[in-house]
């Protein structure tokens, strides 16, 4: 499985949110986003959900958002979790 890694944790709105859908747009069942975020990406989150993308967030104990998405719901997202 590939990882399309984000780090937006640095990044202003609506930059995070413009990557991430260009990227929601070319990923595959063999492929899945990791985003890094310094806050939870609601509109990002509700946007996979309406595209009936499996979605999968954490945040750390640095307070820091792990936003996992993919298109292949037979993929477990909490194995790909990096924290």
């Amino acid at each position: 499985m590939k990882k399309i890694f984000l780090d937006a944790r640095e990044m202003e709105h609506p930059k995070p949110l413009e990557l991430a859908i260009s990227i929601l747009k070319e990923i595959d069942d063999k492929s899945y986003l990791y985003m890094l975020h310094r806050k939870e990406p609601v509109p990002l989150i509700d946007l996979a959900i309406e595209q009936h993308l499996q979605v999968f967030g954490h945040q750390d104990i640095k307070g820091e958002w792990h936003i996992l998405i993919a298109k292949n719901d037979s993929l477990d997202l909490k194995e790909c979790l990096c924290v």
